[in-house]
């Protein structure tokens, strides 16, 4: 009884150090493979490790400002209306501006009246050239006042430089601005634009004209889209390169400011 359980004891530290032997001899090859797979992944860009997000921009935008300082007369159209190219924005109380200008006129009449009779004086001899000369220098001084007048009277309303909607209204009807004061924010969304950064490796393949999904969080669809401009630079930093895009079709549940994730498949 006293071998066998001394053969047992023996078996048992042969067991052991066995199994000691295999865990050692296989935790190196799981340290070894842990940093090979971490640098193969840190190889690729950052860029391409997480989602391309986008966002809806119109085509064109600005802001239309006061170039006189005036009372604000009318605003025709409320935030969110659509309006067409040359279509009246603003218009101003300019009163005053017609009163100059119609100053301007009577002082050309009578400067011109002036002219014609040193005209006829020098025909006779009787007036000096002097006083014909100055007689015309101011016909030419009241006929630049009347130009510069009726710049100013062209400046009285603020006409719609392109079609589109009105996205934001900065002021009100008979509020007094100042020349340069902001007063409406425009936009022209007849096709709305999208703007992110790809990976730079995409050059090889990635053309103008080339189509591609997005998905509006906003509408949880998705929309065909293709890319109508690729930019000039690369970042070497992220190793991506700024592009643009375009919705594909008029789609009127979509509007600028939404944004959403983009959905390109590589050749």
């Amino acid at each position: 009884m006293k071998r066998l359980s001394t053969s047992f004891a023996t078996m048992l530290v042969l067991c052991t150090c066995h199994s000691l032997a295999q865990a050692e001899n296989a935790a190196p090859l799981r340290v070894a493979t842990a940093p090979a797979a971490y640098a193969l992944a840190a190889t690729a860009p950052a860029i391409e490790r997480q989602e391309i997000r986008a966002q809806l921009m119109p085509r064109r935008y600005t802001t239309v400002a006061a170039e006189i300082g005036a009372k604000i007369n009318r605003i025709p159209l409320a935030e969110g209306s659509a309006f067409k190219a040359g279509q009246l924005l603003v218009s101003f109380d300019c009163s005053l501006q017609h009163a100059q200008l119609q100053k301007a006129q009577a002082e050309l009449d009578g400067a011109a009246q002036t002219l014609k009779s040193n005209q006829r004086l020098a025909e006779l001899n009787s007036v000096g050239q002097l006083d014909l000369d100055l007689s015309r220098s101011a016909v030419n001084k009241a006929r630049a006042e009347i130009g510069a007048n009726q710049a100013v009277m062209a400046k009285c309303s603020v006409a719609a430089p392109f079609a589109g909607r009105v996205a934001e209204q900065k002021v009100r009807e008979q509020q007094f601005v100042q020349a340069g004061q902001p007063l409406l924010d425009i936009i022209d969304d007849s096709v709305l634009e999208l703007e992110f950064l790809v990976p730079s490796r995409w050059l090889g393949w990635l053309r103008v004209g080339s189509a591609f999904q997005v998905q509006i969080d906003e509408t949880g669809k998705t929309y065909p889209a293709k890319f109508i401009r690729i930019g000039a630079r690369v970042d070497p930093v992220s190793q991506s390169v700024k592009v643009a895009a375009a919705i594909d079709g008029r789609f009127l549940d979509l509007m600028a400011g939404m944004s959403g994730r983009v959905q390109v498949r590589q050749p």
